[in-house]
C-alpha cells in the first residue's frame, strides 16, 4: 500500500509522462509535491521502484518508467500504458534502419531527421526513412513525425541523446510544453516553451545551457512531443 505522498508523486509522474512523453525532472517532482529538498523525492522514487510501480533506466539521468499503476489511478487513467519503449535497432548505419516493435497497433512515422537538444540543427531529410511506433503513443487526430535527438540539453527531461523523439504536429504550444521549435525560418531546436509577453522563451532542461529568449516572430512551433524511444 502507498503513503499519500507516493501516490501523489506517481499520479504527478504518469500525468507528465502522458502529455509530454517524458517524466518530470527532480525540481519539478519537488515542487509539485511542495517538499523543501530533492532527498524527499528520492525518498519516494526508491519506495515506488521497490514495490514495483516504477524502473529507474541505468545510466540514464532522472529517466523513469512507470511499470504499473495501483487500481485507484488507473481508475481516472483507463488507457495508461508506459511511454517509453525499449528495443535494439538492427544492423546497420544510424538511425534510418526500422525499429522493430512488438506491438500490433504499430504505425509507421516518417523519421524526419535529427533534431537538436543542444545547438539547433537542420531538421528534416529529403526522403525520410519509417520507424514503427505503438498506435498507443499517436493521438486519434493530426500528423505525427519521429526524429533522432542530437545532444544533451533535455536530459534532466528524460531525453537523451540518440533518443527518438514522436512529434505530433501542431503550429500552437502551451506554457511548459516540450516542441520542436523552428528558429529566424532555418534552424530548429527541442526545447521547453514559455510565452512571456512578446517573448518567446526556449528553455533548455540541462543547468548547462542557457534558454534562449527570443522574438515572437521568430519563432514557429512545428510540433508537440507526445512519446519516446529509447534504443540500446
Amino acid at each position: 500500500m502507498l503513503t499519500k505522498k507516493q501516490l501523489d508523486l506517481l499520479e504527478f509522474i504518469s500525468k507528465r509522462v502522458a502529455r509530454d512523453g517524458v517524466p518530470p525532472s527532480f525540481d519539478e517532482m519537488k515542487e509539485a509535491l511542495d517538499l523543501r529538498s530533492k532527498s524527499g523525492i528520492h525518498r519516494l522514487i526508491t519506495a515506488l521502484e521497490e514495490r514495483g510501480f516504477i524502473r529507474r533506466l541505468a545510466h540514464r539521468a532522472r529517466a523513469i518508467e512507470i511499470v504499473k499503476l495501483p487500481d485507484s489511478l488507473m481508475q481516472k487513467q483507463p488507457g495508461f500504458t508506459p511511454r517509453v519503449i525499449e528495443g535494439d535497432l538492427p544492423d546497420g548505419p544510424g538511425p534510418a534502419n526500422t525499429l522493430e516493435v512488438e506491438d500490433t497497433g504499430a504505425v509507421d512515422l516518417e523519421l524526419m531527421g535529427r533534431i537538436a537538444a543542444g545547438v539547433p540543427i537542420q531538421e528534416i531529410n529529403d526522403v525520410p526513412p519509417k520507424m514503427a511506433v505503438p498506435g498507443t503513443m499517436l493521438s486519434s487526430n493530426g500528423r505525427h513525425y519521429a526524429l533522432e535527438v542530437k545532444g544533451d540539453s533535455m536530459i534532466d527531461a528524460g531525453i537523451n541523446d540518440g533518443d527518438v523523439v514522436v512529434i505530433r504536429e501542431t503550429s500552437s504550444a502551451d506554457n511548459g510544453d516540450i516542441v520542436v521549435a523552428q528558429i529566424e525560418g532555418y534552424e530548429a531546436t527541442l526545447k521547453r516553451y514559455k510565452r512571456k509577453g512578446e517573448s518567446i522563451i526556449l528553455e533548455a532542461a540541462n543547468p548547462a545551457h542557457d534558454p534562449r529568449i527570443l522574438p515572437v516572430g521568430d519563432v514557429k512551433v512545428q510540433g508537440r512531443l507526445v512519446g519516446l524511444i529509447r534504443t540500446y
